[in-house]
């Protein structure tokens, strides 16, 4: 049974699934986009977690299987098909793609949700365009009423993510360093890890493509103070036509100190928090409460970053001995070398 074709189904809205589909664009995968709600879309089997994006492949019958995660979805499109790899050779460049990658998914994806539903512009922005990115030839008393039913829902679960007047101004003055950070890397390199990009590109491109491209107030920002990032993201979108024969991924020993700032920006926010996330659930706490950057952060726990920390910390423990002591020195001073602190 063929698999390309591979359909992938999504929404424009879901950072996650620009993600995958960026992906599959530069691995020049034929693949066919399938926008949820679709009439296309009815016919496609249901996955067991209803999340996006939706990658539909043979299961062990042969049959057409949903599968969803986007992380673990680019791991198996490696295994699937040769040629244009995201994934680094070298296992310790390997390492910190797949750390930088974890924190654009589970840690920057806490802006992108804040400033859609914590602003009264942004809200207003998101339901009156989400709903019609399903269908556009929907009467307008029935889109704008769903718009205004989803954007009460999601308001509803800004604490689900950690987005609360007590956590608020740390996650803004993240995500404005991110973009100062990124910018400046930028600068003198193409993509995050080298000349070619690697997961860590595409998760970070994911979640920018709602910042810095849709929703009002952080695009402003951007606009502002980051307009090569909002140029990147662009960029990103579909690299089917860069070529790989003279670009490489940083060496091992060569780390530049620009991905080194991203390291330390992943070590100011995100570690405290998957630490104490995890310390949260194991004396089943109902909230989180650490310090953050200073200043006291406080929400509900997070079940699958807590699952992060446990692959990322296995992850490390297989590196062998020399490859690992490489990690550490990469990640000594930046913050992130406490995840994997005995």
């Amino acid at each position: 049974m063929s698999i390309e074709p591979i359909r992938i189904m999504g929404v424009q809205g879901s950072p996650y699934s620009r993600k995958l589909r960026a992906v599959l664009r530069f691995r020049r995968v034929p693949h066919l986009w399938i926008t949820q709600g679709s009439p296309e879309s009815r016919t496609l089997p249901q996955p067991r977690v209803h999340l996006l994006p939706q990658l539909f492949l043979p299961g062990e019958n042969g049959a057409l299987e949903a599968r969803v995660d986007s992380s673990p979805l680019i791991r198996l499109l490696e295994e699937i098909r040769a040629g244009r790899s995201v994934i680094p050779d070298d296992p310790v460049v390997r390492f910190l793609d797949q750390l930088l990658e974890d924190y654009a998914d589970e840690w920057l994806t806490k802006a992108m949700f804040h400033y859609r539903w914590a602003f009264p512009a942004d809200v207003a922005n998101a339901a009156a365009i989400l709903p019609r990115w399903f269908r556009t030839d929907q009467p307008d008393e029935k889109v704008d009423a769903a718009g205004k039913e989803f954007a009460a829902r999601q308001v509803g679960r800004l604490g689900v993510v950690g987005s609360n007047e007590t956590t608020a101004p740390i996650i803004e003055d993240g995500y404005r360093r991110l973009l100062k950070v990124l910018d400046a890397h930028l600068a003198t390199s193409p993509f995050v890890l080298g000349s070619r990009p690697g997961a860590a590109d595409f998760g970070l491109y994911g979640q920018l493509t709602q910042l810095a491209g849709f929703d009002p107030t952080p695009m402003a920002i951007a606009r502002e103070t980051a307009p090569r990032v909002v140029a990147w993201v662009d960029l990103v979108d579909d690299l089917s036509g860069t070529e790989l024969e003279s670009r490489e991924w940083v060496q091992r020993d060569a780390v530049p100190d620009g991905v080194r700032a991203l390291l330390r920006e992943v070590g100011r926010v995100y570690v405290p928090f998957l630490l104490a996330n995890a310390a949260a659930l194991e004396r089943a706490a109902e909230s989180v409460e650490c310090e953050i950057d200073g200043r006291r952060w406080v929400q509900r726990p997070f079940p699958y970053q807590e699952k992060c920390l446990r692959w990322l910390r296995e992850d490390h423990a297989a590196l062998d001995a020399s490859d690992r002591a490489a990690v550490d020195a990469v990640l000594e001073g930046t913050g992130c070398e406490a995840l994997f602190a005995s």
